[in-house]
């Protein structure tokens, strides 16, 4: 994330959750609203301390996240490429 972004994760802020610089409004809540189907104006009309241009930064935060998610997909036995093999009890 760009310094400049306008998200800042500061651990005296709502636990060191990213929040929009200035305020105590998670990227967390914006995106949870934008889910519900609000749009941007009716966020901004609701929360006068942010801009659309925040509302933005928030969802560029949330695609850098996903983008650098690591996807570890499982054999058919259900094993990740890092497990080793189970070794089958013998009775």
């Amino acid at each position: 994330m760009e310094k400049d972004s306008g998200i800042i994760l500061d651990a005296s802020v709502l636990a060191g959750k990213p929040v929009i610089r200035g305020t105590r409004i998670s990227v967390e809540l914006v995106l949870d609203l934008l889910a519900s189907g609000w749009d941007a104006s009716q966020i901004t009309q609701e929360y006068p301390g942010i801009s659309c241009e925040d509302i933005l930064a928030c969802l560029r935060y949330a695609q850098e996240l996903v983008a650098s998610e690591r996807v570890y997909c499982a054999d058919q036995r259900g094993r990740t490429p890092s497990e080793p093999p189970s070794i089958p009890d013998i009775e």
